[in-house]
């Protein structure tokens, strides 16, 4: 038995109220505008386990579920049609096409006191490596990233290949980083960073395009950076790979 009101309704039967519609679980879907009527669902306990309370449990042969939660974007958006990247589009460059200004930390090389120029003979290529060295320096060259040399210094060059198939090239500063004096700042910590992201479950970060060539070379200090190659002596006036001081020195620039 159920008590109803009367009311004067001239379209509709009767209305469920919301008391009704908790006490006897009444499943409303709203998308496929359906009313499901079933028993009580039970509820399941969110208390954690911790591993050995696992390990004991599977022991007693209980029965155990894993819950697995992962974040997933159903949207394909690219990166150039977001708003924000829209609105600011003056500030993602595609490419560095031109020197950097000149900052307060523009990258130095210091050397051990009475060290003199070394120069490296050029290393041996194969005519498809030579092509795509022209290539490269052509580059370096079209952005103003290097310019010719006669610096005393010299350091061959490598062409190592990167995952995409494609070749990256590497300057061998072997003997420079032998004599350079090594900058002593610090690297943050990987301990106190995995601390830092305890609890959270969305992740930014910054990745400056050709960050390494964002950061110029003191004047004094560009005849050092100097490499050899079958078409010509180059000099570096952005911060080049391969000196074991860069990386230090690109810490103390994001910071």
């Amino acid at each position: 038995m159920v008590d109803l009101f009367y009311l004067p309704l001239s379209k509709l039967d009767v209305i469920l109220g919301m008391d009704w519609l908790s006490s006897n679980h009444v499943l409303l879907n709203c998308a496929d505008k359906s009313i499901v009527f079933g028993e009580p669902i039970e509820k399941v306990s969110k208390d954690y386990l911790t591993a050995n309370q696992v390990k004991v449990s599977l022991q007693e042969d209980t029965q155990v579920y894993m819950l697995l939660a992962s974040l997933n974007s159903k949207s394909n958006v690219l990166v150039n049609e977001l708003p924000v990247m829209c609105d600011f589009s003056d500030v993602f460059y595609d490419d560095m096409s031109s020197l950097p200004p000149t900052r307060e930390v523009d990258f130095s090389i210091d050397l051990v006191p009475g060290t003199r120029p070394i120069s490296i003979a050029p290393y041996r290529m194969s005519p498809v490596e030579l092509v795509e060295l022209k290539k490269h320096i052509e580059d370096l060259l079209e952005k103003g990233f290097v310019r010719p040399s006669v610096s005393p210094w010299g350091a061959p060059v490598l062409l190592v290949k990167k995952n995409d198939g494609s070749r990256r090239l590497c300057v061998y500063y072997r003997q420079l980083n032998k004599v350079n004096i090594k900058n002593k700042y610090p690297f943050p910590r990987i301990d106190d960073l995995m601390d830092q992201l305890v609890g959270a479950s969305v992740f930014s970060k910054i990745d400056l395009r050709s960050g390494y060539h964002q950061i110029r070379v003191k004047g004094e200090d560009v005849p050092k950076t100097a490499f050899r190659t079958r078409y010509g002596y180059y000099e570096y006036l952005v911060m080049p790979f391969g000196v074991t001081i860069a990386p230090k020195n690109f810490m103390d620039y994001m910071n």
